[in-house]
């Protein structure tokens, strides 16, 4: 019946569990909760310092370009500014420090670790190489527990216990898909103890223990199933009652105690058999493990436990952990009850009142009549009710009431919105009754909310700081952009400019080609009469003589119009360099601007470019000219020999016919020369047309990039007014300044 336990120690134990047995439900949902929100605590830490580490890196590879100013180490001084604000955020890491690809510490927060090599077989080889990945594929690695003696030099910030225990972030540094280092943080390990005990909010503050054990050894293989990974309450010295690790634990079949830590130095057997305790073992094997009935399970001490076993694996970590959420049997289910508390003197009342008024009655009736004896028992029955109900109402409000309006009056406190969160209740005031059960249960939600409103303050804090910076960058950003407007507005006035002069010389192209013409029109009609007239040459010969003078004459205007064209060509020419030069300092100013100013240099690059067409197509167009020019010099020297030709006679008006047929194909020539040279023209006017789209939708970009750095501004000045209101709120509470967690 009593099992291993024995009459002696279990019957005791079955009494009280015999007497409680209608907790056993509520029991087992105490430890599932315990046990998951233990883990998922954990799950959740680990995340998040995983989000620091992986926040942290990339803005160190957005930080790490050649030319930027260094710490004298090599590395950007900003680099300063970003390892302290996550070193500030991350309120357990004692170290934040950097490998290289040789393993050696090339940059760190703890200054006296810079330079140390972690090679093989170093006491972070084993998490390093985890970390390399066997394929080639880099990948984080949550190593530990190990002890390192580094630890114990950096200290605690958060953990009241400590010592030389680690487990270490390892985040790893990849440039073109190779292994180039890690990102390191260090953890004292005691910090995973603080989080799983949280011992004012404990349900069980004489017995309860959450410790994590090696479930299943994938990375450290050297570490024994069932072996100690966290910090024990028996090390702490936090129990009310019995003996603790330090100072050694006493059982029939020795001593149980750790020297230094008990971290991979307990293993948790039964001292009776040698072997894993069941608790344990059965978490092991199983994954799960839950026992709250009688009679428990013995634990390392060789005492009746119940609880929860449990397994699980934390982000990036190999090995799979188990953690134990237990209480020992006798306190779990050494309650009493209010409804028995208040059953045994009430049975005691009635019963003793039942022997006096019979012997009482007993002594009456031997010398007094009936009436008599009635109206004795009417007394007697009066007299002891009264004093029964007496004593059952001070009895009542002693045990009952007064404790009921103790609680009350601490949770009114708190439920006005202002409470005092650091005062809990002292459970040695009440009864081993409900009234305690509540009292514990009341201090666990205190204690947890209070850890909620530390977090709160902590994240408002954390916010305040997150939109100070907001605000400078804001401000930072938008005096550049307006600097990159100014410039911007001013090239787009250039290039403006360049293009009226454009269209101007669009305009005189048009105007050249309509001159042109009515010269072509005006010199196919003079060589036509003159070639009708070369058959009456005879007579007619001094007058072909004036016309040719003045088909000269009309020649040398061509040619001077020819120049004009070259001149304009040349103006135009100018354009383009002018257009040249304004975009190479638009985009030395878009690459001064960095980021913000990469549309710029998109932009300022098309303009060159178009400035590099407008000039190959001037080129063109010059050789074209030249081409006119030498064709009307020829024609000026035909037109010469043709006045000698007349002079000499009719017999070379056959001659004179044939020049003057050349003449006409020539102009046939220049003509399209020169509408060739209006289509280049329509071109360029077209690109600038596209120009002056182009100008105003950058133009549009800018005042938008303005607008939207008006209301970033603006929205961080909403949220400084929303975390100055939370912070308003949180200040309404009082909270223990000194708790970490």
């Amino acid at each position: 019946m009593f099992d291993w336990l024995g009459w002696k120690q279990g019957l005791p134990l079955w009494w009280s569990y015999r007497l409680n047995r209608q907790l056993k439900e509520d029991v087992e949902n105490i430890f599932e909760g315990i046990a998951e929100t233990r883990v998922q605590v954990l799950k959740d830490w680990t995340g998040e310092y995983w989000r620091h580490l992986e926040r942290l890196s990339e803005q160190m590879a957005s930080i790490e370009e050649p030319g930027k100013p260094n710490n004298g180490n090599g590395y950007p001084e900003a680099w300063n500014r970003m390892f302290a604000a996550t070193y500030s955020r991350a309120s357990d890491l004692t170290e934040i420090f950097l490998l290289d690809a040789a393993g050696t510490v090339s940059y760190s927060t703890h200054s006296p670790h810079l330079g140390h090599v972690y090679d093989a077989g170093s006491i972070l080889s084993a998490g390093l190489d985890y970390s390399r990945g066997e394929s080639g594929e880099p990948r984080p690695c949550l190593f530990g527990p190990y002890s390192d003696p580094m630890t114990l030099e950096t200290g605690s910030r958060s953990s009241s216990f400590h010592d030389k225990m680690t487990l270490l972030f390892i985040h790893p540094i990849v440039k073109e898909g190779v292994w180039s280092g890690a990102l390191c943080a260090r953890v004292p390990n005691d910090v995973i103890g603080d989080l799983i005990q949280r011992e004012s909010g404990h349900v069980y503050p004489d017995s309860g223990d959450n410790y994590i054990f090696m479930a299943k050894a994938m990375l450290n293989k050297q570490i024994a199933l069932g072996t100690a990974l966290s910090r024990s309450r028996f090390e702490d010295r936090t129990f009310t009652h019995g003996e603790n690790l330090k100072d050694g634990v006493t059982t029939d079949w020795g001593i149980v105690s750790v020297k230094e830590h008990t971290e991979l130095e307990l293993l948790f057997t039964d001292p009776a058999t040698g072997e894993l305790h069941p608790g344990v073992a059965n978490t092991i094997r199983n994954g799960s493990n839950l026992f709250a009935g009688f009679p428990g399970y013995s634990d390392y001490r060789h005492i009746p436990v119940i609880g929860k076993g449990v397994t699980f694996q934390l982000p990036h970590c190999p090995d799979v952990w188990g953690m134990m959420c237990e209480g020992d049997l006798e306190e779990v289910y050494r309650i009493r009850g209010i409804a028995l508390r208040q059953f045994r003197p009430h049975a005691a009342l009635v019963g003793g009142f039942g022997i006096v008024s019979a012997i009482l009655l007993f002594l009456i009736a031997k010398q007094g009549s009936a009436l008599s004896i009635a109206l004795c028992a009417l007394a007697f029955n009066l007299i002891f009710g009264a004093f029964a109900v007496r004593s059952v109402h001070r009895r009542t409000r002693r045990r009952i009431v007064d404790p009921i309006r103790k609680i009350n009056r601490f949770i009114r406190i708190n439920a006005e919105g202002k409470g005092d969160l650091t005062q809990r209740l002292d459970t040695k005031d009440f009864d081993n009754d409900e009234t305690r059960e509540l009292s514990k249960w009341i201090n666990n939600m205190i204690d947890s909310l209070e850890g909620i409103m530390l977090k709160v303050k902590l994240a408002t804090t954390d916010v305040s700081a997150s939109q100070m910076l907001l605000s400078e960058s804001a401000i930072t950003t938008a005096s550049s952009t307006e600097r990159v407007s100014g410039k911007v507005n001013d090239m787009l006035r250039s290039i403006r400019r360049q293009l009226k002069d454009i269209d101007i010389a669009k305009d005189v192209a048009d105007e050249m080609r309509q001159t042109l013409r009515m010269l072509e029109e005006k010199a196919s009609q003079q060589i036509t009469i003159a070639q009708g007239e070369v058959g009456r040459i005879g007579d007619k010969m001094s007058e072909i003589s004036v016309r040719v003078a003045d088909t000269n004459k009309t020649i040398r205007v061509f040619m001077d119009t020819a120049n004009e064209i070259r001149g304009v060509l040349n103006v135009i020419q100018e354009i383009s360099a002018q257009t040249h030069l304004l975009a190479l300092n638009a985009a030395i100013e878009a690459a001064r601007v960095g980021e913000h100013g990469r549309g710029f240099a998109v932009v300022a690059n098309e303009i060159r470019k178009l400035a590099d067409m407008t000039r190959q197509s001037t080129e063109e167009v010059h050789g074209f000219v030249e081409k006119i020019s030498i064709h009307a010099q020829e024609a000026y020297s035909s037109i010469t020999e043709g006045t000698k030709v007349v002079l000499e006679g009719n017999e070379l008006v056959a001659a004179a016919t044939e020049t003057l047929g050349d003449a006409k194909a020539d102009d046939s020539l220049k003509t399209q020369v020169i509408d060739e040279v209006v289509v280049l023209m329509e071109k360029v006017a077209t690109v600038s047309i596209e120009n002056r789209a182009i100008s105003t939708e950058v133009e549009g970009r800018v005042q938008e990039l303005l607008t939207d750095i008006v209301n970033v501004r603006h929205t961080s000045n909403n949220v400084e007014a929303i975390t100055g209101f939370m912070q308003q709120l949180i200040g309404q509470f009082r909270l223990t300044e000194t708790r970490k967690r």
